[in-house]
């Protein structure tokens, strides 16, 4: 089985790597594909540059950086993986990499950087609408004040639990 994993760099972007790797040491036989995706240049920036063949070192160079963390865990977990930076709309160029790859599904991040405060982010929603292969969407962990909210109830509930008890 091979699995694409698209990376940002951002935090929920690794939270999936760290999925994928949970899920191989429960036994999932699968390869990964590490694919960052950067978006074309902007005209200010080729036309401040002028040298398109620069901007695309820039941009391949700042891929392999917001892939390297991802590449060591895996690299560090014993764990087969490909690695793929690609210039292009991330949507549409992540499903390029799917079939060129012939991944047989997606697992990533629910938001990537830029995002945060989204429940699914624009590259996420437009693969889960156009992917031809399963996309798992890996959630953000919840906030802490939702934990402290949670662990109030708990202790309300337990306390009324006791209450009846005596």
């Amino acid at each position: 089985m091979n699995i694409l994993l698209p990376v940002d760099g951002s935090a929920l972007s690794l939270q999936a790597v760290h999925h994928a790797i949970r899920l191989t040491r429960q036994g999932l036989n699968a390869s990964f594909v590490l694919a960052n995706v950067q978006e074309h240049s902007s005209l200010y920036e080729v036309m401040v540059m002028h040298d398109a063949e620069a901007l695309q070192r820039v941009r391949l160079t700042a891929g392999e950086h917001s892939l390297a963390e991802a590449d060591a865990l895996l690299t560090e977990a014993g764990i087969e993986h490909q690695i793929e930076v690609a210039l292009g709309d991330p949507a549409h160029t992540l499903i390029d990499i799917i079939e060129r790859f012939q991944c047989d599904s997606v697992i990533m991040g629910a938001h990537g950087m830029g995002e945060s405060s989204a429940v699914v982010g624009d590259v996420a929603q437009a693969l889960l609408r156009g992917s031809p292969v399963p996309v798992m969407i890996v959630r953000p962990p919840p906030e802490p004040e939702s934990l402290e909210e949670e662990s109030d109830a708990a202790r309300a509930a337990a306390s009324q639990g006791a209450d009846a008890d005596e």
